[in-house]
């Protein structure tokens, strides 16, 4: 596939997947071998993504990701986007008790790569602003301004 009709598969999954929460998108889009660079080996992509997607709009029910800029060369898709939304459920980041709701908005800014195969997602390496995160809900302190 071209890298302009790769750019327009994930504009489309990010709206369907994390802004509107059809989690039937996950499995549209990843390949069945999909791997998450920023999880330890072995873990199930898609049984994962579906269970950050859920607990992210759990957290925040109004999530909405904004993708700024976007490039493709090569197959790969690189982006950067803000993620926003008002913490109003209980914030899961992990193992633990997780984060009951704050009533505070975020802003946070995340940078993602994505390699595509046959038009599906077959890998990802994806950072963003925990930290950031954390201090605007409360959890930690030196609350900043959010990062556009």
């Amino acid at each position: 596939m071209s890298n302009e009709a790769n750019m327009t598969l994930t504009r489309a999954f990010m709206e369907r997947a994390f802004n509107q929460g059809d989690l039937a998108a996950v499995d549209e889009h990843l390949g069945g071998t999909a791997v998450d660079h920023q999880e330890p080996v072995g873990v199930n992509f898609t049984t994962h993504l579906k269970q950050v997607i859920s607990a992210l709009r759990t957290a925040f029910p109004d999530l909405h990701f904004e993708i700024h800029q976007m490039l493709a060369e090569d197959g790969i898709v690189a982006f950067r986007s803000t993620m926003t939304g008002t913490h109003q459920g209980l914030l899961q980041l992990g193992p633990g008790p997780g984060v009951p709701p704050t009533g505070r908005s975020i802003k946070v800014a995340h940078m993602h790569f994505v390699k595509f195969v046959d038009g599906r997602g077959v890998d990802l390496w994806h950072v963003w602003d925990n930290l950031g995160l954390l201090q605007q809900i409360g959890v930690l302190p030196g609350m900043r301004e959010p990062v556009a």
